[in-house]
């Protein structure tokens, strides 16, 4: 049986590691708007380029304004979705779990609780995991780079007909 003295510092452990839980989630949802913020600002300069600095056919196509810009943003948003990622495995791993078992330790056990009404909701899909939705949203931003890629290296191509 635990002394009142163990179940202080469990406490106080459970209190100290739910905190941190608390604030490297805020951590990442301020990673995420970085990302977001980063993302949309790449999009912008890559349609002003694009409009004032349409493809020439001068050069390769590597070259083009439009198309580095385009590598730069598939690139970012793919760190984007492998960041979110890690942060939903680290939040399982590291603070879930070490949760979960202070709180066998504890009369009460609401991370558990949670967890538990979190996984119900999430089997009838009644629950959309805004982790989820970021991955969407990188994936999504992914997409319309290689779109406007793929769009410009056709047109270079084929200014490049055209030409000759």
């Amino acid at each position: 049986m635990e002394s009142m003295e163990d179940k202080k510092i469990i406490i106080e452990q459970y209190r100290i590691y739910s905190d941190a839980k608390e604030k490297f989630i805020d951590r990442q949802f301020t990673t995420n708007k970085f990302y977001l913020v980063l993302n949309i600002i790449i999009l912008i300069v890559t349609y002003v380029v694009g409009t004032l600095f349409p493809s020439t056919g001068v050069g390769s196509v590597a070259m083009q304004p439009v198309f580095v810009f385009c590598l730069i943003g598939i690139a970012l948003a793919l760190m984007w979705w492998m960041n979110v990622d890690s942060y939903q495995m680290l939040i399982k791993v590291k603070y879930a779990r070490v949760l979960e078992y202070l709180e066998t330790k504890l009369p009460e056990q609401p991370y558990h609780k949670e967890f538990t009404d979190y996984t119900e909701m999430k089997k009838k899909n009644n629950l959309i995991v805004f982790g989820d939705f970021q991955k969407t949203l990188a994936i999504a931003f992914a997409g319309i780079y290689f779109v406007i890629l793929i769009y410009n290296i056709t047109n270079f191509i084929r200014f490049q007909f055209i030409v000759q």
